[in-house]
């Protein structure tokens, strides 16, 4: 059986599903057809429906649950791996607060760090949606006054001279005491419960031979990883992928549910009338 599968080309995604496409594991029969975006696009792409399985933010999963659900291996949550939002004009440090009128880019309206920006400082409205990768650049040529990075980024900002006004991770820990739920696996609710379920299995075998064998999909992270440097590859993977990449347990689920409850009680997201996990059972 043939599934389409989407996910993010940087190094925490490529390297959970280097296993499961390249057939290093037993995927019980499945096969997959491949499309590699960036977190929006994937996204855009889950509002449509157009993926059998796709890698999309917690903020976006909000609004396509009654077409997918989420699986309880290969997400991405976890302590001090937050969104930074950062500035290359160090007089902005100086400021209490971002003042509202300047402009962020941002990396996708419905991405977890933007929902996070906007419980830390509502008042900035002037948003800029922007592929993650092109933000630093941004700034650099003044493009944007403030910027919101994630992935490995997070790693390279300084080296080019940006500067870092907060760590939105660690304002949302000092908030709830959770880990940060930055993104999930998904799979489509059409089809049956055998093949979620399958899938799901496969994904956490994929997971724990990338756990076992970190080096052996080396080539293919470099192929798809916006930073090519080894180091900067290893530290994000480091940061993303792990206990909670294998399943996410009553921790895990604790986190989403909280992150879904304030974004509610906020107004952020619609309600949610469906469930929000596969049965894995």
């Amino acid at each position: 059986m043939k599934l389409s599968l989407g996910f993010s080309p940087c190094p925490n995604d490529t390297f959970i599903f280097d296993a499961l496409i390249h057939h290093k594991i037993d995927t019980e029969g499945l096969d997959f057809e491949v499309s590699f975006d960036d977190v929006e696009t994937l996204n855009q792409k889950a509002l449509k429906g157009e993926l059998d399985i796709t890698k999309l933010s917690f903020h976006a999963m909000a609004y396509v649950l009654d077409r997918y659900a989420l699986l309880d291996s290969g997400s991405a949550l976890g302590f001090g791996v937050g969104p930074l939002l950062i500035c290359s004009n160090k007089e902005l440090l100086e400021l209490q607060s971002p003042d509202p009128g300047l402009t962020v880019g941002i990396p996708g309206k419905l991405t977890t760090a933007n929902f996070l920006l906007g419980i830390a400082y509502p008042g900035l409205v002037h948003k800029k949606v922007m592929v993650f990768s092109e933000i630093e650049e941004a700034l650099l040529k003044n493009e944007i006054d403030l910027g919101l990075i994630i992935h490995e980024n997070r790693f390279t900002y300084m080296d080019k001279g940006l500067h870092k006004i907060v760590d939105l991770g660690s304002f949302w820990e000092n908030l709830t005491g959770c880990a940060i739920p930055l993104g999930g696996i998904v799979i489509n609710r059409n089809l049956s419960p055998q093949v979620q379920q399958k899938f799901n299995r496969v994904l956490r075998k994929s997971v724990e031979y990338a756990f076992e064998n970190p080096k052996s999909g080396i080539d293919f992270i470099r192929q798809h990883a916006q930073e090519m440097d080894e180091t900067v590859m290893y530290k994000h993977i480091e940061l993303y992928v792990n206990k909670y990449s294998l399943e996410l347990g009553q921790e895990g689920r604790k986190a989403i549910d909280t992150l879904f409850e304030m974004a509610q009680s906020k107004g952020i997201i619609p309600e949610i009338s469906h469930p929000v996990y596969v049965n894995t059972y």
